[in-house]
């Protein structure tokens, strides 16, 4: 199937030919669908947390922050903009000239509410020899536009979404990625005063983040009084996936193989290479003001509380099982924790022995832990938390894209449409087991649950192979709680005009 040109491609890639077989052999025989036990809510499976029981797993959140432990804030920041400003771009190459959608005519006529109104105005006066003010008098729509998006301007249309201007201050804009280092500041400080914060780019941006970081780092060093470590990876070329066409064979353009980045996924290699106790994980765009921030550090706080609480106690039963000196009572009290706090289910257990029973439980405690927030489903698109049935027949909670449910099983259906909550990406994970040693997260991943969709390359329709998603199937295998957080902790800009929002403002 492959030439010798092939074999080498695929070699510069740091793939292996199997691999690349193993992929191809995906697109034809699909993915399966994880069966559904029920979706999961505040009555089963998601933690809903009281007043007083905040307090508590804060303050050990604040605890554990004076044991100088190794803390991350892990952002992926490598996706473009460009799909903020879709409606932009669709506007430009209208056969009409003033803002007719609705969209089109908010943003115009709250222009002057975005963080990068100024920055806009002096491209616009550079190249236009006009103000935005005047090009909306003399209806040059399209010029304030091409301002913003291309090349000769802002270029905001090639940028990645954490260097936009989204937010404005008295001192002047703040990037995405500059709240992101405000945010690691509030919550992510040891007693050292350390902030880790690891951001995963693309190659062509990231001399451009690099260039903002050393800009703006010291004068957020200086008023958050912390020491900032920031770092950067790239996706791996390893981790790109091949393209194939419609009969499941390699997609070629000029005799060569089709290669695409394969998802978030793929991330589960740059977080599996960070050496770190505690991971927070969120996406650059779910970001707010300073005078919006006060729910989104609480509950990240209690987040990070409850997880090093919960491994607390895991570490102290695995210490336990170790030292062999456990009762019968205390094993039915580590399957409880498994069975009420973990919502790991096994069937099976009740036919084991204490000496199966123990490897059982010890097999399904060491293992890394993620604490998931997950806000009230008020329609947003993407993943939710569920109760699934995994490859081993246990049944824990999982983080699913409808892609992952068979939705045309009425009784699947049902249960996907009963979900009362949705996966904003707010998590905290824990890396390292309770000898102090890293996991190998390349261990936990279900290889079965990729997704493939359809795209298209030159005119030519192709199918794209994603990896399991960073908190989908990458994470299968970790221990995992749902909290219930507020929607106030959930404001993402996936469209430019997002940035005129309340919470944005």
């Amino acid at each position: 199937m492959f030439s010798q040109s092939d074999i080498q491609q695929i070699t510069e890639k740091g793939l292996s030919e199997e691999k690349v077989l193993q992929q191809l052999q995906s697109f034809k025989e699909g993915f399966p669908f994880l069966p559904l036990i029920s979706s999961a809510s505040v009555e089963k499976g998601i933690k809903f947390v009281s007043p007083d029981e905040q307090e508590i797993f804060i303050e050990a959140w604040d605890r554990y922050l004076g044991e100088n432990k190794d803390i991350v804030k892990f952002v992926p920041a490598s996706g473009a903009a460009s799909r903020m400003f879709k409606d932009l771009f669709e506007f430009l190459k209208a056969d009409y000239s003033k803002p007719t959608t609705s969209f089109e005519q908010t943003f115009f006529e709250q222009i002057e509410q975005f963080a990068f109104f100024y920055a806009l105005n002096d491209s616009c006066l550079r190249n236009e020899a006009k103000s935005i003010k005047d090009l909306i008098q003399s209806g040059e729509y399209k010029a304030i536009v091409e301002n913003l998006l291309q090349e000769k301007g802002l270029n905001y249309g090639q940028l990645p979404k954490g260097l936009i201007e989204f937010h404005f201050y008295q001192e002047g804009p703040r990037t995405a990625m500059e709240e992101h280092l405000v945010e690691g500041a509030l919550y992510a400080k040891n007693d050292s005063n350390k902030v880790n914060i690891h951001f995963t780019v693309s190659s062509e941006h990231k001399t451009l983040f690099e260039k903002l970081t050393k800009e703006k780092t010291p004068t957020f060093a200086d008023h958050y009084e912390a020491d900032y470590l920031i770092s950067f990876s790239e996706q791996k070329k390893s981790t790109d996936t091949i393209a194939a066409d419609a009969e499941n064979l390699p997609f070629r353009e000029n005799n060569q193989l089709v290669f695409r980045p394969g998802g978030h996924g793929a991330l589960i290699e740059n977080l599996n290479d960070l050496e770190a106790d505690i991971v927070f994980v969120k996406n650059i765009d779910n970001v707010v003001p300073d005078h919006f921030k006060h729910a989104t550090i609480r509950y990240k706080r209690l987040l990070a509380g409850i997880l090093v609480s919960f491994q607390k106690r895991i570490f102290k039963y695995l210490n336990l099982i170790d030292s062999g000196q456990y009762s019968h009572e205390q094993l039915m009290e580590m399957l409880y924790f498994l069975q009420n706090e973990l919502c790991i289910k096994n069937p099976n257990t009740k036919h084991l022995e204490d000496v199966e029973l123990v490897l059982y439980i010890k097999s399904k405690l060491n293992r890394p832990i993620r604490v998931c927030g997950m806000v009230r489903n008020l329609g947003e698109p993407g993943g939710g938390p569920f109760l699934a049935v995994n490859p081993d027949g246990t049944i824990s909670p999982q983080i699913l894209e409808s892609s992952q449910i068979d939705l045309e099983d009425s009784k699947m259906k049902e249960l996907f449409e009963q979900g009362t909550h949705f996966n904003p990406v707010d998590l905290v994970c824990g890396l390292r087991d309770y000898k102090g040693e890293s996991f190998d997260l390349l261990n936990y991943i279900d290889h079965n649950t990729g997704f493939i969709s359809i795209k298209s390359k030159s005119g030519k329709e192709l199918k794209a192979l994603e990896l399991p998603g960073l908190w989908n199937g990458a994470m299968s295998d970790w221990s995992t709680v749902f909290v219930e957080v507020p929607i106030e902790t959930f404001n993402p800009a996936k469209t430019v005009n997002d940035l005129l929002r309340p919470e944005h403002q």
